[in-house]
């Protein structure tokens, strides 16, 4: 995977100032100073890494669970039942916490 920290940067910097712009225009169209309000870009950024960090987090839950309960159940072949429910049970825990994180995010950015 290719890291190119240029194109970041240039999408950090246009979320930072979508809205600037938007406040540039209606200001020098009523003749007043344009000051950036730089707040609402740093909402929906802080808003996307705080969802993409709890998305890759239960990711990485969900893949360490299903590890360790494929090595028990090649350990214990007969507790194969028991082992498969319980990885199941937690993964779907472990992935509503994500939904409710990506949910709250999502509500932060739309209401202000």
């Amino acid at each position: 995977m290719h890291f190119d920290l240029a194109y970041v940067m240039s999408l950090v910097n246009s979320v930072l100032t979508a809205d600037t712009a938007a406040q540039a225009g209606t200001a020098a169209q009523e003749g007043a100073a344009a000051t950036g309000n730089v707040g609402t870009g740093l909402l929906v950024l802080g808003a996307c890494v705080g969802a993409g960090l709890a998305c890759l987090g239960a990711g990485f839950g969900i893949g360490r669970i299903g590890s360790a309960s494929v090595e028990s159940i090649a350990r214990q072949p007969e507790a194969s039942g028991d082992i498969r429910g319980a990885m199941v049970l937690t993964a779907a825990f472990i992935e509503g916490v994500c939904l409710f994180t990506v949910t709250i995010a999502l509500l932060g950015v739309l209401i202000r």
